[in-house]
């Protein structure tokens, strides 16, 4: 049996308290203490303060790891335009429509056909525009897609509207050589 502690010997002995009354709040003491009192409302306020500080914390690493993740790709991306870049050595010049305005490219007959055709795409490089041939320009595409400006090898969606046109304005020939 638990020991009595001298205020409640003086009880029992004052007829005050009876000694089994005395025992059951020592037995009921003891089972509070071994279960323990359920956790306070500062330490539920703390530990839920705590998951929300987890919770913005991992969510501050995820952006910062996709930040981190699409500098890396736009790096590639750029890496991949400085190595495979073809020279321009023309005369001639390519106009093409970038960020609403008409810019222009020096280019020779043969990069032009290869423009026209697919085979060539423009892609914005640092402050400029330089050619890239199709196979590096879909790598680009993979990584950075705004670096594309210009890729006449996309296939296009066709829809009814579309071909509506197509078959109106067939009847008006456009030469093949037309430069502006």
């Amino acid at each position: 049996m638990a020991k009595t502690n001298p205020l409640q010997d003086q009880l029992i002995k004052a007829g005050l308290a009876k000694k089994s009354k005395v025992a059951a709040v020592a037995r009921e003491q003891l089972k509070q203490a071994k279960a323990g009192a359920g956790p306070s409302e500062i330490a539920r306020d703390a530990e839920r303060a705590r998951a929300e500080k987890v919770e913005r914390d991992r969510a501050l690493e995820a952006e910062r790891k996709a930040q981190a993740r699409a500098a890396e790709l736009r790096a590639q991306a750029r890496q991949i335009i400085r190595d495979k870049q073809l020279p321009r050595s023309g005369e001639g010049e390519y106009r093409f429509d970038a960020d609403g305005a008409i810019r222009t490219l020096l280019v020779d007959d043969d990069q032009r056909r290869k423009l026209a055709s697919g085979a060539v795409v423009i892609v914005r490089f640092g402050d400029g525009y330089t050619l890239l041939p199709r196979p590096a320009g879909l790598q680009v595409r993979e990584r950075d897609a705004d670096c594309i400006v210009l890729d006449h090898g996309l296939a296009t969606d066709t829809t009814s509207d579309a071909s509506d046109d197509d078959a109106y304005y067939a009847q008006f020939q456009v030469p093949d050589d037309l430069m502006w």
